[in-house]
């Protein structure tokens, strides 16, 4: 039995570790509490630069924008330019789904998010798809980048060129992957441009970015787009986030017949982002367009490649295509010593000293009018053999003042039927006729030219009732260059068809489609096939 003053001992001891323990208690509350002002205190003051805008899918037109075209960092919203790129060579049949792509020691030292790539290792194209589209995985976005670009570098200036061909004039990439890089910039409303081009595209690609899970080597990770699953109608498409840009997403969402493109940058966490973006679907999805008016998204250029090659050599290429572009077959062509009146014109003209050109267009139809009175000048006939196309040389009066036409003349080109005119002449007066040539009746000293009437070419033939469209630009001269170059990539495809420009307008702004005509359905199918594989997009449309 223990004594009184041992019984108070031990109480002292018991209260002391009671009191330690409290103390204890109280300091880690305490340390805990402050680390919580903290972090709120850090989430409160984090303010990144917000951006977005709704993309009506089926008109085109932009529905709600709050900074749409102010610059922002695009962070793994990169990755689906990657994957565009990739997309483009699976179509076209330069690599394959089961293509082996090797890791480099550079791709595998990229920082999170990652696989966890080796050195040495190697990854399909199919795996790499939905580690990219879940994960989110720079290491397999550098993989990529190298295994179609020779380098990363080089694969984000094939980036940036295929960006501006679609039109997103905004942006500008320097790496595959969307790790932080100050001058890696886009806009809200060029990435909804990339997010409805890829559907337009790659339709049957497009069905990645839908991907919830991946499993990959016994572990199984989940797409950091949230909105799949739990939102009605969202079909993909990718977020993103660094700390310079906050937390973004490109989404897309399909209900019956309407689909917007909503895009949101600059979110303080991943559930405020997903909050933004529910709250814009809800707000316009209902007053979208029930019908598809808009045209595809077609790339200004043939390919990223071209482009970026462009980029570097432009005083080459501008010399090199100059030279390419065939003759315009759009309208008759009467060649006269400048200045020549436009056709329709009644100014009278003078003519001067002219030189004799070779023209070869498509179609040819020598030029006759009909005979005048004789006089003591004749027609010098261009000789059978030449190798050039058929022309008639007639003499034109260099006169003080100007010549009258002949009375049959209709008002056009002084001295020159227009070419409806010379086919109908051509008819009445018979093969001879045709093939004699005419006179004007002057006085005087006479120069020699050579006029060439062209069947007009302004309006497509309507056999086959099908067309195709490789391409709508700002310029003609751009249109007339994708003709050219997509006839040389399916000379024997597209013999027979009729090339031409037609001019439209979008936002006020003038675009010509560079089209060809008089296919079947099946014709101007395998045509696009054909070209697309050669990389010249390509769409069906009806005449």
């Amino acid at each position: 039995m223990l004594g009184a003053g041992a019984r108070v001992c031990r109480g002292f001891r018991w209260g002391t570790l009671g009191l330690a323990i409290l103390l204890a208690v109280n300091a880690l509350t305490s340390a805990a509490d402050a680390r919580g002002r903290r972090q709120r205190s850090a989430v409160e003051s984090y303010q990144p630069a917000y951006a977005s805008i709704v993309l009506d899918g089926n008109s085109g037109k932009v529905m709600q924008e709050t900074n749409g075209d102010s610059p922002r960092h695009p962070a793994s919203l990169t990755k689906i330019m990657t994957l565009y790129l990739l997309f483009e060579r699976l179509e076209a049949g330069k690599i394959k789904m089961s293509t082996e792509m090797p890791v480099s020691a550079r791709a595998a030292a990229q920082a999170p998010s990652k696989l966890g790539l080796k050195p040495g290792e190697s990854i399909k194209v199919e795996t790499a798809i939905r580690a990219i589209v879940t994960k989110s995985a720079n290491d397999v976005a550098v993989v990529l980048a190298e295994a179609l670009g020779g380098d990363e570098s080089n694969f984000a200036k094939l980036m940036t060129a295929k960006a501006h061909a679609l039109g997103m004039t905004h942006t500008i990439y320097r790496n595959a992957s969307g790790l932080p890089d100050d001058q890696q910039i886009t806009t809200a409303h060029d990435q909804a441009i990339l997010g409805r081009a890829v559907q337009d595209r790659f339709p049957d690609f497009y069905h990645y970015f839908a991907t919830r899970t991946f499993a990959f080597r016994g572990k199984e990770m989940r797409n950091h787009n949230h909105l799949l699953g739990t939102v009605d109608g969202v079909d993909g498409i990718k977020t993103g986030y660094i700390h310079e840009s906050g937390f973004n997403i490109v989404t897309s969402v399909r209900r019956g017949t309407r689909h917007v493109i909503a895009v949101v940058f600059g979110g303080r966490s991943a559930e405020a982002r997903d909050a933004r973006v529910r709250s814009l679907i809800e707000n316009n999805i209902n007053i979208a367009a029930l019908k598809r008016t808009a045209p595809p998204v077609v790339e200004g250029w043939a390919t990223a490649e071209a482009r970026s090659k462009d980029i570097r050599n432009k005083d080459i290429r501008d010399k090199d295509q100059t030279a390419a572009i065939p003759a315009p077959q759009a309208s008759p062509v009467a060649i006269l010593a400048p200045p020549t009146p436009a056709p329709g014109s009644t100014d009278p003209i003078k003519p001067n000293t002219v030189k004799t050109f070779t023209v070869h267009p498509a179609v040819m139809r020598t030029a006759s009018l009909s005979p005048l009175p004789s006089d003591s000048r004749k027609l010098t006939p261009t000789p059978a053999n030449a190798n050039t196309a058929s022309v008639t040389t007639i003499a034109i009066v260099k006169s003080d003042t100007a010549a009258l036409p002949p009375p049959s003349a209709k008002p056009d080109v002084l001295g020159v039927l227009p070419a409806a005119e010379v086919a109908k002449e051509s008819i009445k007066e018979g093969p001879k006729e045709s093939t004699k040539g005419a006179q004007l009746a002057s006085a005087g000293n006479s120069v020699p030219i050579t006029v060439a009437a062209v069947e007009p070419a302004a309006k497509p033939r309507a056999a086959g009732g099908w067309m195709i469209q490789v391409g709508a630009f700002p310029d003609q001269k751009e249109a007339e260059e994708r003709l050219a170059a997509a006839k040389n990539k399916a000379k024997d495809l597209l013999g027979q068809a009729d090339p031409f420009t037609e001019k439209t307008t979008k936002d006020a702004k003038p675009f010509y489609r560079a089209r060809f005509a008089g296919f079947e359905r099946d014709q101007a199918e395998n045509v696009c096939k054909h070209l697309r594989r050669s990389e010249i997009p390509c769409i069906l449309v009806k005449n």
